[in-house]
């Protein structure tokens, strides 16, 4: 057993159980909520935080990873809270997202890795409340030279912390090939990466050639939207059921990409997800995990996917 950080201090890993490895509880732009609160509506956030999340501790959720960095407004003191009075277990994110910093492109991985590092160390903006994942973000494109910046600090954070790296990744384009191609240029154990979003995709040869490098992969999009790049949720499913087959169900995790506030969106656009999704944190647990036991999963399938995944990805174990 290992202790990993949480946002209510240190957390055994025996006491993960029942995990969504990609989530948020808001995500809004930095430093809004502390310079314009009243564009970010913070207390209905915490409120239906608490509320969504006491619903699905009921229905077996015992933690979620908020990958949520300081691009995408993370909020120390509401993710606190919002542990504390759901029951839910969170571990919070240090790194960087898309919307890169400026005085970021400029820089080097030498000076970054330090700031991710302190947040991992010693605590985020002087709460004590420490990073327990490292998250990174690559998009349509692929890694631009800023993106690889930060690819390449997280991956100096790693190895000085053994914090594990969480990456977002655009499926379609095989983007997590070129990530992974920077870790182990740095020297990363792979055991350590979480290549995310990668239901984006139903390119299974993709998939397994990230899976037989020795990174996790995050079936982490749902229910997700059909276009002509991606699958809707079913089609998700099937990908994860065979990749199963294929003997991989003790080398991805699941997720939604779900939060209960997105100020990245519009109202409407906003308003369309919750429709789209009204289980919200359990869209999961109520359709993804019943439609892959009729596919043929097992109870010990969803266990390791689930639980078992989780602990030994933070534990650092094959």
């Amino acid at each position: 057993m290992v202790t990993i950080n949480s946002v209510l201090g240190p957390l055994n890993t025996a006491d993960l159980g029942f995990t969504l490895s990609h989530e948020h509880v808001i995500v809004t732009s930095a430093g809004i909520q502390y310079v314009y609160p009243e564009f970010i509506d913070r207390a209905g956030s915490i409120e239906r935080g608490i509320a969504d999340l006491s619903t699905a501790y009921s229905e077996g959720l015992r933690t979620i990873i908020d990958v949520s960095t300081i691009d995408l407004g993370r909020d120390i003191r509401l993710l606190e809270q919002v542990s504390r009075e759901s029951g839910v277990n969170i571990i919070c994110a240090t790194g960087t997202w898309r919307d890169i910093p400026r005085v970021f492109w400029t820089s080097t991985p030498d000076m970054i890795a330090p700031l991710y590092i302190r947040e991992i160390e010693e605590g985020i903006e002087n709460t004590g409340i420490k990073a327990g994942i490292i998250k990174v973000a690559n998009d349509m494109g692929g890694v631009t030279e800023e993106g690889e910046i930060i690819l390449r600090a997280a991956a100096r954070a790693q190895i000085a912390t053994d914090v594990p790296i969480s990456t977002h990744t655009w499926a379609p384009e095989r983007v997590g090939e070129q990530q992974v191609a920077i870790f182990e240029d740095e020297g990363v154990d792979l055991n350590r990466v979480y290549v995310g979003h990668s239901n984006d995709t139903t390119d299974t040869e993709y998939l397994i050639g990230l899976l037989e490098k020795g990174v996790w992969i995050g079936l982490d999009r749902y229910p997700g939207r059909k276009t002509e790049l991606t699958p809707d949720w079913e089609g998700r499913t099937e990908t994860a059921w065979k990749l199963i087959q294929a003997g991989w169900s003790r080398r991805i995790m699941l997720g939604h990409d779900w939060s209960v506030t997105l100020s990245i969106a519009s109202q409407e656009m906003q308003e369309q997800r919750h429709q789209h999704n009204p289980d919200g944190y359990l869209f999961i647990t109520r359709r993804v995990i019943p439609r892959l036991k009729e596919l043929g999963a097992t109870d010990e399938d969803v266990n390791n996917i689930f639980v078992d995944n989780p602990r030994r990805f933070f534990e650092g174990r094959q």
